[in-house]
């Protein structure tokens, strides 16, 4: 592998970004919003409840921790839907370019554009909302860490359903974090859920995240081997959305779907 490659992606969605405006725009905004709207419902709630309990590293916390990672997970999908909606597929496999150096640069892209999010996000919680990092300790770093890779085996995942069945299933993306939400117990923990849910749940690196986040909030430490369980199911989930994008890129190429690609499904 050869970084060069991988980082001649970054420069071109460095490109892309500088040209647009438009393109920039999201890159906080959203988040931004977020964390306006959640921060002052925190405030509301630590009104109406009893004096000395606050909402804001449970809820507050858990809104900046959940965007963080969908804003990896949307910064490689992104990144990829600009080959898409460019149809590039061919310009850029007609290059030496590999698939292990093509995702590497579509990560790097979403390191720095979720970064920028991440920045306004803590800017805004932290100036504004007074949520203090003291609270988590240096285990913030561990949940971030795990979001943060488990973001991206769904982007690559996503990318990979996507290369497979056209443009069209962008759509399919886009609900995907709204989708497992409920599942990893972003708001309340696992215990809250039916059988069935709790099931799927513990399969989620994120729901091992809230849970560890609320064990902080609460008795001041995570349990260790709740955090080892989400950051090995984060890799495990990683090795697999390689595997199937590689293996969707096979069948593109075999099949042809990427010279024929359009604005339509491909079958």
């Amino acid at each position: 592998m050869r970084w060069k490659r991988a980082l001649a992606i970054v420069l071109r969605q460095m490109y892309l970004l500088r040209a647009s405006p438009a393109r920039v725009v999201p890159l906080f905004a959203w988040v931004g919003i977020d964390i306006v709207l959640w921060g002052f419902i925190t405030k509301y709630l630590n009104t109406i409840v009893t004096r000395g309990f606050s909402f804001v590293p449970t809820i507050l916390g858990a809104v900046l921790l959940w965007d963080f990672m969908v804003r990896v997970m949307q910064g490689i999908t992104t990144a990829f839907f600009e080959d898409v909606w460019t149809r590039n597929f061919l310009n850029v496999f007609a290059t030496p370019l590999s698939i292990t150096e093509y995702i590497s640069g579509l990560v790097l892209s979403s390191v720095i554009t979720s970064s920028i999010g991440l920045i306004i996000m803590l800017l805004l919680s932290t100036g504004v909302f007074g949520l203090s990092f003291f609270a988590y300790g240096i285990v913030m770093g561990a949940f971030l860490l795990v979001l943060f890779l488990f973001g991206i085996a769904l982007g690559i995942f996503a990318a990979a359903v996507v290369l497979r069945l056209g443009p069209a299933a962008e759509w399919f993306i886009w609900p995907i974090p709204a989708l497992l939400s409920p599942f990893a117990g972003v708001f309340y923990p696992l215990s809250t859920l039916p059988a069935w849910m709790r099931g799927i749940a513990i399969s989620l690196p994120a729901s091992h995240v809230f849970e560890g986040m609320r064990a902080v909030v609460a008795s001041g430490a995570a349990s260790s081997a709740e955090l080892l369980r989400g950051l090995g199911l984060a890799l495990l989930y990683i090795a697999l959305a390689m595997w199937f994008f590689v293996k969707i890129y096979s069948i593109a190429v075999r099949d042809g779907l990427i010279a024929r690609y359009s604005a339509e499904s491909v079958t």
